[in-house]
């Protein structure tokens, strides 16, 4: 059964939006394992259905930190039985403010557990939670550290806030040929920037 094979997996990540795309890729890679529940928990929506769904049992929960601990605080999210934790964007978790969260979170874990680590770069601070909580920890890196393809050119330009679309625009304009990705911070802006580019004409 699920429930005896997963006893409990914790999976943290910076943004709803990567706690939303972890598990529904986790719900549709176990739809055929009958029993095995995966619940997500973050920061914008209904605790009292989250609160629900925890109660039920979830063998999997994907949560982002702060949403996590309001959940240990009111006793519904009890590590205790986690034996296996990933931090995904560990890097982006701090940049956001999370330092504390992740020590408190981790702090609730058995010490008889597996934690993977993940992040696109290696902070002192990354380094530190890394050494504080792994044990014998083994480190992979994928390519060489913090290093882009030689044949990449490098620019940026500085632009006031409300003048970035324009300018984005203008780069598109230089570069009629271009075919490239624009990284938004949040997905309102996102589909914004999308909708304008199409209204104006760009494909």
């Amino acid at each position: 059964a699920a429930s005896d094979v997963y006893k409990r997996q914790l999976i943290l990540s910076p943004t709803r939006e990567l706690c939303l795309q972890i598990a529904d890729d986790l719900t549709d890679f176990s739809k055929y394992i009958q029993g095995l529940h995966v619940a997500a928990v973050y920061g914008g929506a209904s605790i009292e259905m989250q609160i629900r769904q925890l109660r039920k049992g979830a063998q999997i929960i994907v949560a982002t930190p702060g949403r996590l601990i309001d959940l240990m605080k009111r006793g519904v999210a009890q590590l205790d039985e986690v034996n296996n934790v990933v931090l995904d964007e560990a890097d982006e978790m701090l940049n956001m403010g999370f330092s504390e969260d992740l020590k408190a979170i981790l702090s609730e874990i058995p010490e008889e557990r597996n934690l993977l680590l993940f992040s696109a770069t290696m902070s002192r601070e990354i380094a530190t939670i890394a050494h504080s909580y792994l044990h014998n920890p083994k480190e992979i890196t994928i390519g060489r550290k913090n290093e882009a393809n030689s044949n990449i050119r490098h620019i940026y330009y500085l632009v006031p806030a409300r003048q970035r679309y324009l300018a984005l625009k203008r780069i598109v304009d230089f570069y009629p040929s271009i075919y490239g990705i624009v990284f938004c911070r949040t997905r309102v802006e996102t589909k914004e920037i999308a909708e304008h580019l199409i209204a104006d004409g760009y494909n």
